[in-house]
């Protein structure tokens, strides 16, 4: 049917469908109305014949006329006419509303019958099978017209068939009782019919629901387009019901958050973390950072309406891991620059005081002068950081005291820091050790005096355990590792801030080791607060 909808189609097909049952089943059912009714009609003649057989008057009549017949002198017709038999017969008649009962006698001449000129003629049907003691129920056409009747014996007081008794239905009768029957299918039908048509109509109304009003050419385009957007992107998609239930999860969403279940598993078994599973909870487009196993993915939520329903949540996951290694190694290298350019400016303030010097001849002071700056660490000194015998650590920690200088912190390297070798795996050490100082600054410059952050290193054979303490308020949070947790906003951050020290346990499991806090400390506490980290096989010796 082309230029019809598909639900339109289905309307008109079922509609056709339930038209031509129909038609087929009424066809069958009339033609069993039909026969059964007149085989109603025909049992009802038949039980009034063989009552009417039955009767001991009827018996006594059929036995007189049949034996006056036999001795050759039979009743006329005015004797018949004013006979018990002929009033019998009328009166049954008038009772019961059949077309005729006509008596017989053993020779099937009539001895009783509705028209009286009738009597004492022959029956105008075969009576043989009712004299013989038979009953016989048919269709037949007599001097009072068609009628189904039934001929029924009448026997004589010794057992002998002394005559029968034959009773009609008009056809006429029987014809308006199939009718009845009829007109009552017929309104059943065309009621099943009229409820047949609002139950296909519903159910197309229930098919466009369900399909959105889209076609099938529509829904094949929309399920290639799914799947080449599902499975050629680099975002891992989870598409979930408005029953909370997972009804798309694409590869590169296995791959970024974890999730092993497969579709039709509710939220709460896709093993989501807490912080995914609330952006999940509370739909957010803008994206949201969080830690999972080895990576850090940036994730967001919409939810889906059409029409105004609602049709679920989809989340988005876009890996961030390789951006966040290259973001702290980008700070450590602008640390490192801007404590260089602040070295730079200062080692010319004083290339300018040994010329100023010199060209007044005052080389005694100049060298001396000389002798001083050389004995310096730097424009930023940092206590104990020649207990770091490590270039990247020496470099990036003397980079972190420029930044914690800035904001009126004092960063030491404790004493028992003993470090000498070379870091095997310079990056994601400095990345660690970064994120450690970088909380221990932040909270110690939110604290009172002193401001103060110690690091210590320390080496045990090829294993490396680095403890940073901060003289800050201290943790006043159950779980200071997980995601989003930050008692500072940065709208710089995409994803916001609370990931320092989630990524650095992060970066410590990735090769077998763990960061732990050691001292909550706080206000008032008798030790600082304190973190440690380890990372087995962190330095080996310098070749």
């Amino acid at each position: 049917m082309p230029g019809f909808r598909l639900r339109t189609q289905i309307l008109l097909l079922q509609v056709v469908i339930i038209i031509a049952s129909l038609g087929a089943g009424f066809g069958i059912v009339l033609h069993r109305v039909q026969t059964e009714t007149r085989a109603e009609y025909g049992h009802r003649a038949q039980a009034i014949a063989e009552t009417v057989a039955s009767d001991t008057d009827v018996r006594s009549g059929a036995s007189v006329q049949s034996a006056a017949r036999r001795q050759g002198h039979p009743a006329t017709p005015a004797e018949l006419s004013a006979g018990p038999l002929q009033h019998q017969a009328q009166t049954v008649t008038d009772r019961t509303g059949v077309l005729f009962v006509v008596i017989a006698d053993d020779a099937g001449y009539r001895i009783a019958h509705p028209d009286p000129a009738e009597l004492g003629k022959p029956l105008s049907t075969d009576p043989s099978i009712a004299l013989a003691g038979g009953v016989e129920v048919t269709e037949q056409r007599g001097t009072l017209g068609d009628s189904v009747r039934a001929k029924a014996p009448v026997y004589g007081p010794d057992g002998a068939v002394v005559g029968l008794v034959s009773v009609g239905v008009p056809m006429g009768t029987v014809a308006d009782a199939a009718r009845r029957a009829l007109l009552l299918l017929i309104g059943l039908a065309a009621l099943a019919l009229v409820v047949g048509i609002i139950g296909s109509g519903l159910l197309a109304r229930r098919w466009r629901r369900l399909t959105l009003g889209l076609e099938p050419e529509e829904m094949a385009e929309l399920i290639r387009e799914q799947d080449a957007v599902l499975h050629s992107g680099s975002e891992g998609v989870i598409a979930i019901d408005a029953d909370g239930v997972a009804r798309v999860i694409n590869e590169r969403a296995r791959e970024l958050l974890g999730v092993t279940a497969e579709p039709g598993t509710p939220l709460a078994g896709l093993g989501l973390t807490t912080r995914v599973a609330g952006v999940v909870a509370n739909p957010t487009e803008r994206p949201v950072a969080a830690a999972v196993n080895e990576r850090v993915v940036l994730v967001a939520s919409r939810r889906v309406h059409r029409e105004g329903r609602d049709l679920g949540t989809v989340l988005t996951a876009v890996d961030r891991t390789d951006i966040e290694a290259l973001t702290r190694e980008l700070d450590s290298v602008q640390a490192m620059s801007a404590a260089l350019r602040a070295q730079r400016h200062e080692s010319a303030n004083r290339v300018h005081v040994v010329a100023g010097l010199l060209r007044d001849g005052r080389t005694d002071e100049a060298l001396a002068y000389l002798d001083e700056v050389a004995g310096r660490a730097g424009v930023t000194p940092v206590s104990g950081l020649d207990r770091l015998d490590e270039p990247h650590l020496k470099a990036f920690v003397a980079a972190k005291a420029a930044r914690a200088h800035e904001r009126g912190v004092a960063l030491r390297v404790g004493a028992d820091t003993a470090l000498v070798g070379v870091l095997t795996h310079p990056v994601d050490t400095t990345t660690l050790v970064g994120n450690l100082i970088d909380n221990a600054i932040d909270a110690a410059a939110d604290a009172g005096e002193p401001r103060e952050v110690e690091l210590d290193v320390l080496r045990d054979g090829v294993d490396l355990a680095i403890v940073v303490s901060d003289s800050g308020p201290g943790f006043v949070i159950d779980d200071p590792f997980a995601e989003g947790i930050s008692t500072r906003a940065d709208p710089t951050v995409p994803g916001g801030r609370g990931l320092g020290l989630a990524i650095a346990r992060q970066v410590a499991r990735g090769h077998g080791g763990d960061v732990t806090v050691v001292s909550r400390g706080g206000a008032g506490a008798d030790e600082p607060t304190t973190v440690m980290a380890t990372l087995p096989e962190g330095v080996r010796d310098d070749d």
